[in-house]
């Protein structure tokens, strides 16, 4: 009995230390249930290694679960100070009064909780959450009007969804975790055990390129896009795709005025749309598309045996119940789909609100992939791709400097050139959303980051 919680309270302790080695007096706001418990615990270690804890705690020792009861009779025995308030002059805070305890039917933190959140946002110290941040929901990642924003956050077992999508990166800071001993062996031999939600993305491997190869080796990127005065966007498509590694790329404008040679590009080569052989080439369409895509679709979604649907295309396709028909109806066909909406789109393609994709992300991204028979990349902070009756993915790269317009063409062209090197299309996707926030991560602080200057910097 209690040995999880002395485990989870320990590896709190542990980390506190590491994290602030000089703090002296240090708050932890304990909760009610079994994660106050594991903030009794480590309040116990602390107060032994000559530390100064004081504990606010949320529930009398007579209504508390049996192993946070019992966490509380040993810290006091070790002489924690327990607090009605909390102290002064905090030098950490440590954040143990939710944890897994928030879920849609809970209400949200609100009386002496809520002020303690408050207290401690608006406070100088660091803190360090356990499990979760206090308010955030562990499985979708959406935060209650009320919640920590932590500096770090201890996961305890494994790795909650939620601390990697939605709002969770904001609330969590640095994710650590702890597995408390158990392993990944005793969860999976464990037949009662509860299936994985979500898989992290990996770093992609290196594209190995054989000497004797060639441009055909590599596949050809077809992008349609570029109505009048948005013609930009498909550019950067087309640029992407090019320094993603696509042997070649053909660019077909939706503007007739358009151009048909990009000086700053001449490897791009532009034909009109009619002239391409689209069973031959992987098609990334819709970036900068405007009305003018629709009426393409039809054939682009009849004949191509992989495309990627982005921006336009996919608002054509939500308001056209036959494009809809036609892309669900490509999985029959041996073709490859891949879309790529942002949470605006997401809510037009499910016909609900983009508050609602982004409460909960995980379930958008897979009710879309399993209604449209396609892989989904849905994009935002934590960007989840999905593909039908599969573990979605989180992707734990990029940063907000690519929240700038054009960036989500860049990536479109970037999966394009792995579905025409022969990806599955979701190996397709997830290696590029891995490497486009690998790339906002590594780019210079000094240096602006464009949608243009990303597109020509695949490597950076």
């Amino acid at each position: 009995s209690n040995t999880l919680m002395q485990r989870a309270g320990l590896a709190v302790a542990q980390l506190a230390l590491a994290l602030a080695p000089h703090s002296r007096r240090i708050w932890v706001a304990c909760g009610p249930g079994n994660n106050g418990g594991d903030g009794l615990e480590a309040a116990l270690h602390l107060q032994q290694w000559g530390k100064h804890p004081v504990v606010t705690w949320l529930a009398p020792p007579a209504l508390a679960p049996p192993d946070a009861a019992m966490a509380y009779q040993r810290a006091i025995q070790a002489g924690v100070t327990i607090s009605d308030a909390p102290p002064d002059g905090a030098d950490l805070c440590i954040d143990a009064m939710l944890g897994l305890g928030l879920s849609p039917q809970t209400r949200p933190p609100d009386g002496a909780m809520a002020c303690w959140i408050e207290r401690m946002n608006t406070g100088t110290a660091p803190i360090l959450a356990v499990d979760l941040p206090t308010g955030l929901h562990g499985d979708t990642g959406a935060a209650a009007c009320t919640s920590i924003k932590a500096q770090h956050t201890l996961s305890l077992l494994t790795l909650k969804p939620g601390l990697f999508t939605a709002q969770g990166r904001d609330a969590a800071g640095r994710v650590w975790l702890d597995d408390l001993g158990l392993g990944t062996h005793a969860t999976n031999s464990d037949a009662s055990a509860v299936p994985a939600t979500a898989w992290l993305s990996g770093e992609p491997s290196h594209a190995w390129r054989e000497h004797a190869s060639h441009k055909g080796s590599y596949g050809d990127v077809g992008v349609v896009g570029g109505a009048h005065g948005m013609t930009g966007a498909a550019l950067l498509a087309a640029s992407a795709a090019l320094t993603a590694g696509a042997g070649r790329v053909f660019v077909s404008l939706l503007d007739e005025a358009g151009l048909n040679l990009d000086p700053c590009q001449p490897e791009l080569m532009f034909r009109a749309l009619a002239s391409l052989d689209l069973s031959q080439m992987t098609i990334v369409c819709g970036c900068g598309g405007g009305d003018a895509i629709k009426s393409h679709l039809y054939r682009l979604l009849a004949e191509s045996k992989s495309i990627v649907l982005d921006a336009d295309a996919l608002n054509a396709i939500a308001c056209h119940p036959p494009l809809q028909a036609l892309v669900s109806a490509r999985v029959g066909q041996m073709a490859r789909t891949i879309l790529t909406p942002h949470p605006l789109e997401a809510a037009r393609l499910l016909n609900c609100t983009t508050a609602a994709v982004q409460n909960d992300r995980l379930a958008a991204a897979q009710t879309l992939a399993q209604r449209y028979a396609s892989v989904v990349v849905l994009k935002g902070s934590g960007t989840v791709i999905a593909a039908p009756h599969q573990t979605p993915f989180i992707n734990p790269t990029g940063n907000a400097r690519l929240a700038t317009a054009g960036t989500g063409d860049v990536l479109a062209g970037m999966v394009g050139a792995g579905l025409a090197a022969g990806q599955s299309a979701l190996q397709a996707a997830c290696d590029a959303v891995y490497r486009h926030g690998q790339m906002a991560n590594r780019w210079p602080s000094t240096e602006a980051l464009t949608a243009g200057a990303l597109s020509r910097n695949y490597q950076k």
